[in-house]
């Protein structure tokens, strides 16, 4: 097994990218009409014997983009209250600023080269993200276009669920229904997965030989 799962080096982990989790709420389900209303982001730290952790979580609620629509379903299921006069939301580019910058700065702490989204159904939420990017004509999005780690595929591989809530119970964390749906809860329960799962096949693989390829009784 490489010695990339030892080395304490981000940047040798993920082939120079930097993982980092990020969850949206949304109007909807399009990433071209529907806005986007909150967004939070984790960048994963390393200890120095190579296991990972979450770091610090990020987020901001976001104004609708003028133009966009807003499904109240999306709403239901969200409990955002678009108008609440304390809700603190920024313009699209101003929160894409705000979450960008923590991320920039772990990407030079840990000298990596790009970040790589992590997320639970990541197409979704990198959809919204490049759609904000987009319509701002933002310059400086350090995450990768279109790569990503989804932790719907790693935790139906290691615990058999696909459900973020099923999947979170499953590795032994405890799950709030009235917390869900928070893209702040949300990305700290998906970085907690995501570091358990990976932290889990590394021991795995450096405490245990990899099977041989060859078939039963060959020579």
């Amino acid at each position: 097994m490489g010695s990339f799962l030892t080395s304490g080096r981000m940047a040798e982990r993920f082939r120079g990218f930097l993982p980092v989790i990020v969850d949206v709420e949304t109007g909807g389900f399009d990433c071209s009409r529907h806005a986007l209303l909150e967004i939070a982001v984790c960048p994963i730290e390393m200890r120095e014997d190579g296991s990972i952790y979450p770091g610090e979580i990020t987020s901001t609620h976001v104004d609708p983009y003028p133009g966009s629509q807003i499904d109240p379903k999306a709403l239901e299921v969200t409990g955002i209250d678009v108008d609440h006069p304390f809700r603190g939301a920024l313009p699209e580019r101003e929160a894409l600023n705000h979450v960008f910058l923590p991320v920039r700065q772990a990407l030079r702490r840990h000298e990596c080269q790009r970040a790589i989204l992590v997320g639970h159904n990541a197409s979704f939420d990198l959809g919204f993200l490049n759609a904000a990017v987009a319509r701002t004509q933002h310059k400086r999005n350090p995450f990768h276009p279109f790569s990503t780690f989804d932790t719907v595929s790693l935790a139906g591989l290691a615990v058999g669920q696909t459900v973020l809530s099923r999947a979170v119970q499953a590795i032994g964390l405890d799950w709030s229904g009235d917390d869900a749906h928070s893209a702040v809860y949300d990305t700290e329960r998906t970085a907690q997965l995501f570091c358990h799962i990976t932290n889990r096949w590394r021991a795995l693989a450096i405490g245990e030989a990899a099977p041989s390829a060859e078939p039963a009784g060959a020579a």
